[in-house]
């Protein structure tokens, strides 16, 4: 038998054999729960496997290996009506750099975002009629535009955003100061105004469902 220490790659773990505890039960309880979750544990915790699970549950891209994937476990079984329809988008904000000035810590947030944006577009290049405009200093503009181009094709996105907190708490456990972590969460901060998007995404939008992890404090 074959531990997965230190693998969150759902694919990976089945295909390559290695033991994988079935928690795939779990999806038709979290459809029900609602379409914003948010799930905190502590680190190590199997949070960006579980993320994992989900994205290629419901990724449009994966359906030809629904069978391969999930065919054996509890989910495969019984499927929801949901499974791979979805375009998935995922954010991981433990890769946000969080040294420098906020100038530094906010233009790495954009860049994440833009990142994944990139990601995006060229996974779903064939299914994708309009071009997505990116704005290298803006990601929230061009997280418009993903939303403009995803719209017209009738499909919805699932965005997947792991350790929502982490580059927050990394500048408060680094010692830097309060005054940052304030700019960054309370009032207008970055963060802040990141999630007010998702917010908005998610009313009409052609955002359908939001599943965001954290650490807990």
């Amino acid at each position: 038998m074959k531990f997965p220490y230190g693998l969150s790659d759902f694919s990976k773990i089945i295909q390559d054999g290695y033991f994988y505890q079935d928690r795939t039960d779990r999806i038709p309880l979290l459809e029900n729960y609602g379409q914003q979750l948010i799930f905190i544990r502590p680190r190590r915790f199997g949070k960006s496997l579980l993320l994992s699970m989900l994205e290629n549950y419901y990724d449009l891209n994966r359906a030809d290996q629904f069978e391969a994937l999930f065919g054996h476990l509890a989910i495969g079984k019984n499927p929801t009506p949901l499974h791979n329809q979805y375009f998935v988008m995922k954010w991981d904000f433990s890769l946000v750099k969080a040294q420098g000035e906020m100038k530094d810590i906010e233009a790495a947030l954009h860049q994440h975002l833009n990142d994944r944006m990139t990601q995006f577009a060229a996974n779903y290049a064939a299914d994708l009629t309009r071009p997505i405009t990116l704005h290298p200093t803006n990601a929230l503009s061009s997280l418009e535009s993903v939303l403009s181009a995803t719209q017209v094709t009738g499909r919805k996105i699932y965005l997947l955003i792991d350790e929502y907190d982490n580059f927050a708490n990394e500048v408060l456990m680094t010692g830097r100061k309060q005054a940052y972590y304030e700019a960054l969460l309370y009032g207008e901060g970055l963060l802040k105004t990141v999630f007010k998007a998702v917010k908005a995404a998610a009313g009409g939008q052609g955002l359908d469902r939001v599943f965001i992890t954290g650490v807990s404090p």
